[in-house]
């Protein structure tokens, strides 16, 4: 009979023992330096999760297109055919016809007459005619006072006056691009550093489609995956200051392309039409990135850029285990699909580290059987988050002892005098 002493002896080696196999078998589990004080997903504060990305939408593209016009204003820069029998023609020959730029191929009668920068015309033995602002037959009537009733120069007889667009005034913009398409791909980050290859037009614009959408259809349309989801636009207007000198002022105007259903339009119908000199600018932007560490295979990965990313989606994307018995199928080549036995518990301890604006870290600790049921609990990723998924105690305890541990049992079914049949059983 064991002493005592030899008894408490024994207790502590048990201990001793116990405490090892522990150790040994999910170390990494019981002492996870980064989810002991991690915050339940329950219990973020609001601005802690970001605003989600699947909510918004591409705004319509008639937004970014000024407003169609029923009627051609005159302006600065404009080409009129004019003609004007005895004055910009001979009596009895036909006016000159041409092919015009622009007006969706309706020919234009007359001599080209250009309207200047303050929005007058010239014509022979008259003064100048001011006609910006007015519709073609409207100016063919202020022509027509002006030669017929206050100079009389032509007379009423010879009353045929025509005056169509030659050529409609353009707008100058320049568009300068940073997602022209990728020319370097760094293969040994996976591609996940691509070079971008900038370019710039010069975009001749007529009246009335000097705007966005159309700058951006000759220049290769909407922003690719590699920009940003915004346009810029960068003027340079003269303006006059207090003391009556000319001066520049800049201004910079962002139309963003995709809006939450209740978001305000950051910007004005007039925000979205061009004039001489501006510049359309799309810029690049970089890749945003996640991480992943502890059981998931350690590596940088590409959040979407339109879209909501999230924990349970970011496991399968880089093909974690995921109610997988902790069996990682990473071997492609492998024949068998599942391991021995009944399995192993899945680590359902996922710590997210992720950056504050005010440059503090917080951790959020995510309970991944919790999240497969409900998806009040599945947070989105968002750029330069950490994601280690480890073990909880109770997981690595059960997968120690059922990896280590193993009991066999032998039982008789059958005893007959002739014949004995026995079974056979181990567990796990």
């Amino acid at each position: 009979m064991l002493s005592r002493k030899s008894r408490s002896r024994a207790r502590l080696w048990s201990l001793v023992a116990l405490w090892t196999v522990v150790c040994n078998g999910g170390c990494a589990a019981i002492t996870n330096p980064v989810a002991y004080d991690a915050i339940p997903v329950r219990r973020l504060p609001d601005e802690v999760i970001a605003a989600t990305r699947d909510e918004a939408k591409t705004i319509p593209m008639t937004m970014l297109a000024q407003r169609p016009n029923q009627v051609y204003r005159i302006g600065p820069g404009d080409v009129l055919g004019i003609y004007i029998e005895t004055l910009l023609g001979s009596k009895g020959e036909a006016p000159p016809i041409r092919a015009t730029e622009g007006t969706n191929g309706t020919p234009s009668i007359g001599y080209p007459i250009a309207v200047q920068d303050d929005g007058n015309i010239e014509l022979p033995y008259v003064p100048p005619i001011g006609v910006q602002g007015m519709t073609l037959a409207e100016a063919r009537e202020a022509i027509r006072v002006a030669v017929m009733e206050k100079k009389q120069i032509v007379k009423p007889e010879f009353s045929r006056i025509f005056v169509s667009l030659m050529q409609p005034r353009k707008y100058r913009v320049v568009v300068v691009r940073q997602d022209a398409g990728n020319v370097n791909v760094d293969n040994v980050n996976g591609g996940l550093l691509a070079g971008k290859r900038g370019s710039g037009v010069t975009v001749d614009l007529p009246a009335y489609e000097n705007d966005l959408l159309h700058a951006l259809s000759r220049t290769g349309g909407l922003p690719g995956l590699e920009a940003f989801n915004e346009i810029i636009i960068q003027r340079n207007r003269p303006k006059v200051d207090a003391d009556g000198n000319i001066v520049t002022a800049s201004s910079t105007v962002r139309i963003p392309l995709r809006l939450r259903p209740n978001d305000p339009i950051p910007f004005m119908p007039e925000d979205v039409i061009l004039h001489d000199g501006d510049v359309v600018f799309i810029e690049a932007r970089d890749n945003e990135l996640f991480y992943t560490a502890g059981l998931l295979p350690p590596g940088q990965q590409i959040l979407p850029r339109d879209f909501d990313l999230d924990v349970i989606k970011a496991i399968a994307l880089v093909r974690g285990p995921l109610v997988s018995g902790a069996f990682n199928q990473q071997n492609q080549f492998s024949n068998s699909v599942l391991s021995a036995g009944i399995g192993f518990p899945s680590p359902s301890l996922l710590t997210v580290l992720r950056k504050m604006p005010n440059g503090k870290q917080i951790s959020i600790r995510v309970d991944l059987n919790l999240a497969l049921r409900d998806p009040r609990e599945r947070i989105s990723v968002r750029a330069g988050d950490i994601l280690i998924l480890q073990e909880k105690s109770e997981e690595a305890i059960a997968r120690y002892f059922s990896a280590v541990f193993r009991l066999n049992l032998l039982g008789t079914i059958i005893k007959e005098a002739d014949l004995l049949g026995t079974t056979s059983l181990a567990v796990p």
